[in-house]
């Protein structure tokens, strides 16, 4: 749920006349990746079929991804970078074509960077479920149909089965690091649980062992705020024409989640109760200026992403809990012994920095003894992916350290 795009992920800001118009004109039934669409930077595996953990079953999965560097003869210098809900396989790189943003951890990932694509071999792929390529809702059936609300149910625990089939298609026997943010580090968690013996380091990053009660509830209103548009359909508009898809609901389940992946002081040190124009909010019919950020956000949003996908990729992430099926949260955290970076950040409103205390502490790998790597900043939840540097550097030092 954290603003996983290049673009999204700045300080907030005032929003301007050309903003604005970027976001004008009528909106696309889906702003997922479509057949036909350009590739841009994605490669594609075919990966046949598979079953999923709950029930249901796909034909046919396809994946769509991304590399960076070359992978060495050895085969043991790759990396596989884990994208968080509203992410996708598009971790560096410039906007244009089907990528309509820039790469979301450019600062991190490249040459010469923390994540040094002249050293490492970089794997970024699009989560199942997703709508930037791999098979999700947006994705054809057999009968020449989306798959729509007929897309299985999906846990992290499926999602995680999937890399790993890609991880086969690719020839890798063992990832150099499995990394990510948010709900890509609860997909971390269940590679060091499902597939341990094959990523030789993990680094968690801001993501609790489960899922909260609370979080679930910001969930479900989001779920239900897409559902309850009308133009939703039972999650059927594909053949909606521009304009007449759930837009307003999804974009509603943007503006919403928003609420907790920044803070209030930045927002109140940003906009306090600044208008928008010289318009008075105040019963003139003007807008505050937070509202207008909100609602270009929530607008820019539907053009890239689909409901669909955002309702089976929040249902995912409440099904997240390492506990699940197998014991005490604790003690299947202590089956993780591979060197282990685990960082939070103490504004975190949405994943509170107290859940990553509790995994730095019973993991065996932790490269911190069990203490948590803390991440003093201002931007709440998505400072993973705006404080580059800072991030950048405990990356380096977990890649660093040997196995």
């Amino acid at each position: 749920m954290d603003w996983q795009t290049s673009g999204d992920t700045l300080p907030s800001t005032f929003i301007s006349d050309e903003q604005v118009r970027s976001v004008a004109g009528k909106p696309p039934a889906t702003g997922a990746w479509r057949d036909g669409d350009p590739d841009g930077d994605r490669l594609f595996a075919n990966l046949g079929p598979m079953d999923f953990e709950l029930g249901g079953h796909l034909p046919h999965v396809r994946m769509a991804y991304e590399t960076w560097g070359e992978l060495n003869a050895a085969r043991d210098n790759a990396v596989l970078i884990l994208h968080a809900l509203t992410g996708d396989s598009h971790v560096a790189g410039s906007a244009g074509g089907s990528h309509r943003t820039g790469g979301w951890w450019g600062d991190v990932v490249g040459p010469g960077l923390a994540v040094d694509t002249n050293r490492w071999f970089v794997v970024a792929p699009n989560v199942l479920g997703g709508c930037q390529g791999t098979t999700g809702p947006a994705s054809l059936a057999p009968d020449g149909y989306e798959w729509a609300s007929r897309f299985p149910f999906t846990t992290i625990r499926d999602q995680v089965s999937a890399q790993a089939m890609l991880t086969d298609f690719l020839g890798i026997e063992k990832w150099a690091a499995v990394i990510g943010g948010s709900m890509g580090a609860m997909h971390v968690m269940e590679w060091g649980l499902m597939f341990g013996s094959r990523a030789a380091r993990l680094g968690i990053l801001a993501a609790p062992a489960a899922t909260s009660a609370d979080e679930i509830a910001l969930n479900t209103v989001q779920i239900e705020a897409i559902r309850l548009d009308p133009h939703f359909r039972a999650g059927h508009y594909y053949e909606a024409a521009a304009g007449e898809g759930p837009h307003h609901g999804l974009a509603l389940a943007r503006r919403i989640s928003f609420q907790n992946f920044r803070t209030p002081q930045e927002l109140n040190e940003r906009f306090d109760r600044s208008s928008q124009s010289d318009i008075s909010p105040l019963g003139h019919g003007g807008r505050f200026a937070v509202a207008s950020y909100l609602d270009f956000h929530g607008n820019k949003f539907t053009r890239r992403f689909d409901a669909n996908s955002y309702i089976t990729l929040v249902e995912a992430m409440n099904s997240h809990d390492v506990g699940r099926g197998r014991g005490d949260i604790d003690g299947v955290l202590a089956g993780i012994t591979v060197p282990t970076l685990v960082l939070g950040i103490d504004s975190d409103r949405f994943f509170p920095f107290v859940g990553q205390q509790r995994i730095a502490r019973a993991v065996p790998g932790n490269i911190d003894g069990d203490e948590t790597v803390t991440l003093h900043s201002e931007f709440g939840h998505d400072a993973f992916l705006i404080e580059s540097d800072f991030v950048g550097r405990h990356i380096k030092r977990l890649l660093d350290t040997p196995v």
